[in-house]
């Protein structure tokens, strides 16, 4: 469809060799979940000539490595909670469902960008470039910056092909909340033909247009109560409400029915419960690997140009740190975890 758009839009010329075309849309290591590439910026890479380059393909195996390691050690570990709790509702406390909906967040994201990570490193062994599909969603301050960070190649595409022709937010007021509720509706609908989808995409339409209404009380609000002349607890304050805000529109997506979403919600909002009765081990692993991604999360997005291991110029820190990776993988990688998630999509 990109392809498509772009030839009758003008923005892109007919590509007449059909090898090249077909290349385009069978490129494997973007086929399935993405990044979903415009031809404009993989195509003319099939003319191109590409020569082989250790050093490139040494920083796309890097790639992949990290990529493996949120998808084993982190997304599927949680997974194992998460599905205990979700497959099973009637017999779990609130406590439980809370910390197995807070892991999801964790877990779906590691799983997707894990996959994009090894797409973006395999096609960089191959001399080609794909674009970013995710910066730090975690770490986003309001959920209109969440969605700027989370699929870009997606949430791109719904902009471009979606948002932009029915008028963007050039239009009347009303007519742009109307804008906003159908392309996360369609959204919604795009995951499947399940009404829990289609509530999860009008839950995170109806936050952006929430959000648009109530931004100049908010913002008389931060002022009234002082927390702008501390920035750095309004910062935490934002990626906390941020987070949360998304976690919970999760529940719907993670649900395997609407009973099943609002009778998680009903048990979570009772606080009622240990959190342990699914193993205290299990739970202390997952808090592990959650911190560990969010120091390195936080590194990257805060502290770029301080002390970095993945990046150190010393070679033997650098490949020293992806070693200790590969070790992670192996002894703690769940290797029957199944399909990526978005595969299902």
């Amino acid at each position: 469809m990109s392809y498509t758009i772009e030839v009758y839009r003008g923005n892109q010329k007919t590509e007449r060799h059909f090898g090249i075309y077909a290349l385009y849309v069978m490129f494997y290591p973007q086929l399935v979940a993405g990044p979903i590439e415009r031809p404009q910026n993989l195509l003319h890479q099939f003319r191109e000539k590409h020569i082989f380059d250790g050093d490139r393909i040494f920083e796309g195996l890097k790639i992949m490595i990290w990529g493996l390691f949120k998808k084993l050690v982190i997304a599927d570990r949680l997974g194992i909670f998460v599905n205990g709790a979700y497959n099973n509702v009637a017999e779990q406390n609130g406590m439980t469902l809370l910390l197995a909906t807070i892991f999801f967040s964790f877990q779906v994201y590691c799983d997707f960008s894990g996959y994009s990570d090894m797409a973006i490193g395999a096609a960089k062994v191959m001399g080609f470039d794909l674009m970013s599909n995710f910066r730090r969603p975690i770490l986003a301050k309001s959920t209109g910056e969440f969605w700027q960070r989370w699929h870009i190649s997606l949430s791109t595409w719904f902009k471009d092909y979606l948002y932009f022709p029915m008028g963007g937010s050039k239009v009347s007021v009303p007519r742009w909340y109307f804008n906003l509720m159908v392309v996360f509706l369609i959204s919604g609908l795009w995951h499947g033909a399940n009404w829990t989808y289609i509530i999860w995409g009008g839950v995170n339409g109806f936050y952006l247009v929430f959000a648009i209404i109530t931004k100049k009380y908010r913002d008389q609000f931060n002022t009234f109560t002082g927390i702008v002349r501390l920035p750095r607890l309004y910062l935490f304050s934002q990626i906390l409400i941020t987070f949360l805000l998304i976690t919970f529109s999760r529940i719907f997506f993670r649900s395997s029915s609407i009973t099943d979403a609002f009778n998680i919600i009903k048990k979570i909002l009772t606080f009622k419960g240990s959190v342990f009765n699914n193993g205290t081990s299990v739970i202390i692993y997952c808090l592990f690997a959650i911190s560990f991604l969010v120091v390195v999360e936080l590194k990257k997005e805060f502290y770029k140009g301080s002390f970095t291991l993945s990046q150190n110029k010393n070679f033997w820190v650098r490949n020293s740190y992806y070693s200790f990776l590969i070790i992670l993988i192996i002894l703690l990688g769940v290797f029957d975890g199944g399909q990526f998630i978005y595969f299902q999509f």
